[in-house]
Parts: C-alpha cells; structure tokens; sequence
C-alpha cells in the first residue's frame, strides 16, 4: 500500500509529539496518515500500534493499516478536534461551539467518552495525555470519537519521570510525582475532569447539581477518595441522566 504523501490535501507538521500527518486520498477513500520524524515519536507510534492491537471501541479510531516506518493509516472521518493544540498555541473554538450545543448532545458525547474507557481498562490500560485534543466531533452526524491515544499504557505502572505528558487541566496530581503509581483511579480523575470541562462553559456550569458532584468526586486530589474504578465512575454518571 503506497500512499501519495506529497499530494496530501491536508498537512498537520506543527505538532508537539514530532509526529506529522496527512490527509489523503488514494484507493477511492481518504485517510489520515500519522508518520514519526524523531526517536521520541517513533516509540509513540509503536505504543499506539500496541494499544489498537489491545483495544476495540466504536468511538475509537484505529489505524486500519500499520507501514513501516511505523506509519499508522487511519480512516479520515469529517469534523473537528475540540482543541487543536499546535506548537504554535490552541485554538478552542470548536470546543467553545460544542459547549454550547443541547445539553443532550453534550451527555450523550460524555457518556461515549466514558463508555470508551470502560472498554480501555478492561484491556489492561490507563490513560494517558487524554485531553480536549483527544475528542475529535463530527457536529452534522452530532458523533464524538476519540483520537490520538498514543500515550496509552498498560498500568499499574510506576512514574519512572518526572511527570506524564499531558494537558495540566486534565491530569491527576500523581502525574507529576516520580514513582508515583499510576492507575485506573488515575483514569477516573482524567474522566472527572473530561465531564467538568464539557459540561462548564460561559456563562457557568451546565449541568445538573449531580454531575458537579460526579465530576469532583472523580477528581479529588487524593486517589483513595475517587471512585474505586472507571465502571463505578459511568455507573454513577449515568443515575445523573435523564430516563430516555
């Protein structure tokens, strides 16, 4: 499968992880194509090729073909990336557009995030470096999907750094602490903070007095004060929802 790089359509090379990618087309479809420049990205792409092989969800898009290099092809699919962080800033006015959609659609893209991380810790894994950049909204089809899960590892693991990569709103205070373990509640905190930056926008919270709750016992600071684990963190999500 050779893909014609130099008649992309599409270029993003202003990214912080050292990887540039390319909207293309070839064999009647059009793909996105993330290739590494650097040994950092190299590993990147080589953890993500191993967290697809682990992880199957509808909302998360895989590669449908790893080249050498590694060069990862992922299907294109249309819409846009709630934070588009480049090394040249972040623009958020997609987030800022889908913050102000129906409450229902914002829930229901929650409750797909969430669901996505159930299928995630049963493969074994934890997040890491999930941010706002990671939730990419299709806002005609009203679908969210999330992308870019490079970073992802199997945990428990122990911080051999000193901090996780990763957006400083989203992470949990362990994620800056070397040999910290880092866990599925390390998860949970990510996911308390994904529902509270959804659901809070100008002009204040949108949400209900029970998912403010939901969302900050999911983020205390301290990880023995979390929910146990990602099922009881959607668990309680979902008593806040309306019934169908």
């Amino acid at each position: 499968m050779e893909l014609p790089l130099h008649s992309a359509f599409a270029v993003f090379d202003a990214q912080d992880s050292g990887c540039v990618s390319y909207g293309v087309e070839a064999f009647g479809r059009r793909w996105f194509v993330k290739t590494a420049t650097s040994a950092r990205s190299r590993h990147s792409l080589l953890r993500a090729v191993r967290f697809h092989a682990a992880v199957r969800h509808p909302a998360i898009v895989r590669p449908e073909r790893v080249l050498d290099g590694p060069m990862l092809v992922y299907p294109w699919h249309d819409g846009d990336v709630l934070n588009h962080a480049t090394t040249h800033g972040s623009d958020r006015s997609a987030l800022h557009r889908f913050q102000q959609l129906p409450l229902h659609d914002v829930e229901t893209a929650i409750d797909t995030i969430l669901d996505a991380h159930v299928a995630v810790t049963a493969a074994g894994y934890v997040a890491v470096d999930l941010y706002d950049g990671c939730f990419h909204y299709d806002f005609d089809a009203r679908r969210l999907r999330l992308i870019d899960l490079d970073e992802y590892r199997p945990g428990p693991f122990t911080l051999d750094a000193d901090r996780l990569p990763g957006s400083r709103r989203y992470m949990a205070p362990e994620e800056f602490v070397r040999d910290a373990v880092i866990d599925e509640r390390t998860t949970v905190h990510t996911l308390g903070r994904t529902i509270h930056h959804l659901l809070d926008s100008s002009p204040g919270w949108r949400g209900s007095q029970l998912q403010r709750q939901v969302a900050a016992r999911a983020a205390t600071a301290t990880p023995a004060d979390r929910y146990p684990d990602v099922g009881a963190l959607v668990a309680a999500w979902r008593t806040t929802l309306p019934n169908p």
